[in-house]
């Protein structure tokens, strides 16, 4: 058996489609999603992310009480992260040739998680864990219809739904203790 399988596409035939549409960057020929439903997608997570960033910074300096020193850690932690995760969408955004919305405007109706603030450490931690079961099932989704169509957004989707899973275990947990 000394055939081997032939490369998928010859190099050749992949040079020259390389240099076809330059002017689109990472999208080249194979892509196969619909780009301005990815890009929509991707700045809804963003709005997303930006809201659940500020929901946290506000709960960390709001945190007070008995048990508000693990739970103040945690939400400073999570807000960094959603700010991380915020930072790779925009990034994917701009590489998919769009542009991140970072508008204050309507940032809440295209966000898919809501800005609550709660009054008592409890009523935090309930509205963080809340927004993260949101995150969790909008992120599954969006990375289910990515499928093989855009597996680079797709493992960002994925990359970040295992990260609001940790979060929503975290609140959990906090939550019982409370």
């Amino acid at each position: 058996m000394s055939h081997e399988q032939p490369f998928l596409t010859d190099v050749k035939t992949l040079r020259e489609r390389a240099r076809q549409h330059i002017q689109q960057g990472a999208v080249t020929e194979g892509y196969k999603a619909d780009r301005d439903t990815v890009i929509k997608l991707l700045n809804e997570a963003l709005a997303t992310e930006i809201v659940c960033t500020l929901r946290y910074k506000r709960h960390y300096y709001m945190a007070n009480g008995l048990n508000a020193s693990i739970a103040a850690d945690e939400f400073l932690e999570h807000a960094q992260q959603e700010q991380q995760h915020a930072d790779w969408l925009a990034e994917r955004i701009v590489q998919l040739g769009g542009a991140p919305n970072f508008s204050p405007e309507g940032l809440q109706s295209r966000a898919h998680a809501e800005y609550v603030e709660g009054d008592t450490l409890k009523d935090m931690v309930m509205e963080d864990l809340v927004a993260e079961r949101i995150a969790i099932d909008s992120y599954r989704e969006m990375a289910a219809y990515l499928s093989d169509k855009d597996p680079t957004t797709r493992r960002i989707f994925e990359e970040i739904l295992a990260q609001e899973e940790e979060h929503a275990d975290d609140m959990a947990g906090i939550l019982e203790s409370l």
